[in-house]
């Protein structure tokens, strides 16, 4: 029997099937080689985004670890709102219950932590400005708590030698900054935040054409009223010692030198913390000759200018104690840098009560003051006017703190606007001898907060959002002062010793509060602006 062979279906099937599934599968790869770009292209922001979110949790982690110390069952509300959550629709301030902007700010990313990791950087204090905490809404100004107002029909139009032809009527618009800033000042603070005119104004201080110099009569040391061609007016402060120099440990708080830059950091300072009660201060590097001795028609001041012996120009004034020639103001060969402080509102516009501080030291090189020996001092402060209502005591204690972080002891007397009474903020004049020294503190200025136990809840909120890592005291007056005229020099306005002292002694105050806290309750001490 033959057997023929037959073909094998079977295997051209199974041929078919594998030339079909190899064609399959280098369609399939040359699929996944063409999607591997648009592939490529989401993962950095997926990655991104998953390390911004581990970033941001690490970050609040580390929040957490470094906030401020407060008492473990904290039921005061005193947390500060975190940057994501919306404040109320309204709040009801010392100023009645007003609407919240739907359009407020919400606190913007910090170091371009924005979603995703693509997004813009802001600067520390630009977001620290920008927390809801600094824009409160404010209710509008009723017209009894403006402090100046201008005639519907007034019109000024004047000329002098040396001075602008100005045109000046009912319009804003019209005013020099400096009138502008007049015409800002209100019950409860020197300027609002933010505004637009600081900006304009702050300029002017630092670049405008000096007119006129006179010696300021009054006071301990060495100061000079300037007058610029559109009438403004400020008060220059010259460099007596180097920035970076501290205080002798031996000298007195009432012997040691006002410093210019001390001036310029206390109004950096004022507004970081809130306050908003200190004039506009910025820095200036004047021309002794030009700026001073050539247009002065003071002529005692005249009269103390003399040329030294390496040939800088130098003068001296007349003033109680350190107006001599061996304490003299020399420039290099003329230049001098120095304080350029608007001046308040002439007297006679706007008449100031100067007020003698309760805790005011004795000045005496052996004696103490009451409240230095009477531990219950305070409740016999809280039993007098104006300390018995109103805001008066926490105005002290917020005083005391910046005192306190800036390490001024000479803070005797205070003032106010007379037209406002006893309802209205305090102005902190003369800080020219703060900063002197960074590696002590002294914990007797904080008397006022220690003993009375009261602090205004926005300040205490301030103090803590200052004390977050992702903000830090030191680092958004850094910033701040880095934009002053006088910080293009080599040396800053403030040593970085200076400026480590600063969250030191914040945490001195937190702890001070927390102290109170714990020992009387959110209800006696916290003072609520707020709710």
């Amino acid at each position: 029997m033959r057997w023929v062979r037959r073909p094998r279906r079977s295997g051209t099937i199974c041929l078919c099937v594998a030339s079909f599934a190899l064609l399959l599968h280098l369609l399939l790869l040359c699929f996944a080689f063409s999607s591997i770009p648009q592939t490529q292209s989401c993962n950095p922001s997926s990655s991104s985004s998953s390390s911004s979110s581990s970033s941001s949790s690490s970050s609040s982690s580390s929040a957490r670890r470094d906030a401020p110390l407060h008492p473990a069952n904290d039921t005061s509300g005193l947390a500060p709102p975190p940057a994501e959550t919306t404040p109320p629709d309204t709040l009801k301030t010392r100023r009645g219950v007003v609407p919240r902007d739907s359009k407020a700010r919400r606190h913007p990313p910090v170091g371009g932590e924005a979603g995703g990791g693509g997004g813009v950087s802001v600067s520390k204090l630009q977001a620290f400005f920008s927390h809801p905490l600094y824009n409160l809404p404010s209710p509008a100004v009723p017209e009894e708590d403006w402090l100046l107002r201008v005639k519907p029909k007034a019109q000024v139009s004047t000329l002098q030698d040396g001075y602008e032809d100005v045109q000046w009527n009912s319009s804003s618009s019209s005013h020099p900054p400096w009138l502008r800033f007049h015409m800002g000042i209100s019950r409860w603070e020197l300027y609002p935040n933010p505004d637009p005119n600081m900006g304009p104004l702050v300029q002017q201080l630092a670049t405008h054409h000096i007119v006129s110099a006179v010696q300021k009569s009054g006071g301990t040391q060495l100061k000079l009223v300037m007058s610029f061609p559109n009438y403004g007016q400020a008060i220059f402060k010259p460099m007596k010692q180097e920035r970076d120099e501290e205080t002798n440990f031996n000298l007195y708080y009432f012997s040691d030198f006002e410093r210019h830059n001390a001036e310029i950091a206390a109004f950096h300072l004022d507004r970081i913390l809130g306050y908003r009660r200190i004039p506009p201060v910025v820095g200036r590097l004047v021309d002794v000759v030009k700026d001073i001795k050539d247009v002065t028609t003071d002529h005692k001041l005249a009269r103390t200018f003399f040329s030294s012996p390496v040939g800088n120009t130098c003068f001296y004034g007349q003033c109680s104690y350190y107006c001599s020639t061996e304490h003299a103001v020399c420039g290099r060969p003329t230049a001098l840098e120095g304080s350029v402080a608007l001046m308040l509102p002439d007297l006679s516009l706007a008449i100031r009560r100067t007020w003698r501080s309760p805790w005011r030291r004795s000045y005496s090189r052996s004696k103490l003051a009451k409240w230095e020996t009477e531990p219950d001092y305070c409740s016999t402060v809280k039993k007098t006017a104006p300390y018995d209502k109103g805001t008066r005591l926490v105005d002290v204690v917020d005083l005391a703190i910046l005192d306190f972080l800036m390490s001024n002891m000479d803070r005797h007397h205070y003032e106010t606007f007379e037209k406002f009474g006893n309802d209205t903020f305090l102005l902190h004049l003369d800080n020219g001898r703060a900063f002197g020294r960074h590696s002590k503190d002294e914990p007797s200025i904080l008397a006022p907060l220690r003993q009375c136990c009261r602090i205004r809840r926005s300040t205490w909120l301030r103090l803590r959002l200052l004390a977050l890592p992702h903000f830090r005291l030191s680092d958004v007056m850094r910033e701040s002062l880095g934009r002053d005229p006088l910080s293009v020099a080599t040396t800053p306005l403030l040593a970085e010793p200076h400026l480590a002292a600063l969250d030191r002694r914040l945490t001195v105050v937190l702890r001070a509060v927390n102290r109170c806290l714990e020992e009387k309750g959110g209800g006696v001490v916290i003072y609520d602006d707020m709710s």
